[in-house]
């Protein structure tokens, strides 16, 4: 099987860590239980009555029932707002909250027959920076002609930060579901490790968008010049941001545009190399061997996501907490 092919499920395993470390899996409407569906319908409920933004917010994450339009409806669901409704509810009590309005663009392009282009073009005002905000409309002009292709990768890469709001929106959401433990049913939510692998799951299957339309872009790219370098300088914005799923979409898209043997290629997979060994070396310290420490490392994940808003700070800063080296023993 060829790079190109794995390449895919790489990315969906490195979106997952976070939730896999804390004992989760992602959050997906084709693999939720009743008893999960109903968990968050209840929940949503609850904050939906809070009416504050994060709580709307939250509870817009919770109601999500994703693109599938042959998904059984949740009879305790119909009286209850559209996931985007909610969302755009939250991000209206809080305009210049970046991650509120990533979450309604994310949950707004998953859902059938809702129109981007309000929630993208707020995006785009807020946080005018971020490349990442225009990846639902490449996405949406993957049926249209390359000059509207070109346009947006240029757009794209004119961003000084890649960022998906990954720490930004967990906490939010575990915060949200904290505030409210008396109204916010058990089992889900019932202690810290519980929450935070909750909200890590619905994480990592609402707001990572999907790589396949920039990959697609940019793999034909070296005969068009113009959009070679749009790629290259996006994928080198892309490789410092906030999610290690997007940093390695960005080591990618880089390594194939360059010479198979030469040694900027190499470069490029020694620095993929590392990231991946961090990952993987503090994820370690998230799976306590002993059930009862689940809590203090959950909290102390908390606490470093909290003080560090890229997901590879995270880890770096959790290997220096249990004074391990941030690189492997060969490269030091």
């Amino acid at each position: 099987m060829s790079t190109v092919k794995r390449s895919p499920l790489l990315l969906v395993l490195v979106a997952a860590h976070s939730a896999l470390a804390l004992g989760a899996g992602t959050s997906t409407p084709h693999s939720r239980g009743e008893e999960d569906r109903t968990w968050r319908m209840q929940a949503a409920q609850r904050l939906i009555a809070r009416a504050d933004a994060n709580s709307l917010a939250t509870a817009a994450a919770l109601r999500f029932e994703g693109r599938s339009a042959n998904a059984k409806p949740d009879p305790s669901a119909l009286d209850l707002p559209s996931a985007p409704d909610l969302a755009a509810r939250a991000s209206e009590l809080a305009p210049q909250n970046a991650g509120i309005g990533w979450l309604r663009l994310r949950l707004c392009a998953e859902t059938p027959a809702c129109d981007i282009r309000d929630a993208a073009t707020t995006m785009r005002w807020v946080d005018a920076d971020n490349g990442a905000v225009w990846m639902p409309t490449l996405a949406a002009a993957q049926d249209k002609d390359s000059t509207e292709i070109d346009r947006v990768l240029a757009d794209m890469a004119q961003g000084t930060r890649f960022d998906l709001y990954w720490n930004r929106i967990t906490l939010l959401m575990f915060d949200s579901l904290e505030k409210a433990p008396d109204k916010i049913p058990g089992r889900y939510a019932a202690s810290y490790a519980t929450r935070l692998a909750t909200v890590s799951g619905i994480a990592s299957g609402e707001i990572i968008p999907p790589f396949a339309p920039l990959v697609e872009a940019c793999r034909d790219s070296a005969a068009v010049p113009e959009r070679r370098e749009s790629c290259l300088k996006l994928s080198k914005i892309m490789q410092r941001g906030d999610t290690i799923v997007a940093q390695m979409a960005g080591f990618g898209i880089e390594k194939r545009l360059l010479a198979p043997d030469s040694k900027e290629a190499r470069a490029v997979g020694e620095r993929k190399n590392l990231l991946l060994w961090r990952m993987t070396a503090a994820a370690k310290f998230d799976m306590p061997l002993l059930p009862w420490l689940k809590n203090a490392r959950a909290r102390a994940r908390l606490a470093q996501m909290r003080a560090n808003p890229r997901e590879e700070d995270v880890c770096i800063a959790i290997l220096g907490e249990h004074r391990v080296a941030n690189q492997p023993a060969n490269q030091q």
